[in-house]
């Protein structure tokens, strides 16, 4: 079985601290199996990471759209912030990348809206079941309707900004998946999550202050 992690965030994130070093670790250490880094609007990090450390890293971006935040996986450009949801899966589409909407119907952590979710629907790939910060507003349980009657995959993932966030909620899959082949693994996959601590739900207000003051990472 190989753990797999879609939605993750790297100190080139304005509120994300996982390292190259620890994301080498991660994978190294058998944490886990395949990781996407999933910077807020950018993915130049990621790419760095990803020529250090292979196929094992996904290159993605969280993408901060007019509607709500949809993920692309396997970008090779970035794609700029602002559009609307419906172009901006046209434009992952275009890059033959794969549409992933993170925690969808929370308005805390600005997740699609249904209607909007409903707008783009056959453009979605795999949607996220469970998030592995999701406490004040969990829509786990109405993602996971969502997934059934759409026939969409739902995924784990840990949404991690911290070396603690690793390793605790994540997707279980069968088979290392590609590309072409991540959305069927996911679909047939057992979802495993832990409660984070406290220190993994804190982490971004955390990272902000410190990049802001100038501190060291935690």
């Amino acid at each position: 079985m190989f753990k797999i992690d879609l939605h993750t965030h790297s100190e080139a994130s304005p509120d994300g601290g996982v390292t190259s070093q620890q994301y080498a670790h991660a994978l190294s250490s058998g944490m886990l199996d395949m990781v996407a880094i999933t910077d807020h609007d950018s993915i130049a990090y990621a790419q760095d990471v990803q020529a250090q450390l292979g196929d094992k890293v996904i290159v993605g971006e969280e993408i901060m759209t007019a509607d709500g935040e949809i993920v692309g996986l396997y970008l090779k450009e970035v794609i700029e912030p602002g559009l609307s949801a419906q172009e901006t899966c046209r434009r992952i589409k275009a890059q033959r990348g794969l549409v992933y909407i993170p925690h969808p119907f929370e308005t805390v952590r600005k997740g699609l809206h249904p209607a909007k979710l409903e707008e783009i629907q056959k453009l979605v790939d795999i949607i996220e079941v469970c998030n592995g910060r999701a406490v004040r507003q969990n829509h786990g349980s109405q993602a996971v309707v969502w997934s059934k009657l759409n026939r969409v995959p739902g995924a784990a993932s840990s949404d991690a900004h911290g070396i603690r966030g690793l390793g605790r909620t994540y997707t279980r899959c069968k088979q290392l998946p590609t590309k072409s082949t991540l959305a069927d693994q996911v679909g047939s996959a057992t979802l495993m999550t832990e409660r984070p601590t406290v220190r993994a739900l804190l982490y971004p207000k955390y990272h902000r202050a410190r990049k802001k003051l100038g501190g060291g990472r935690g």
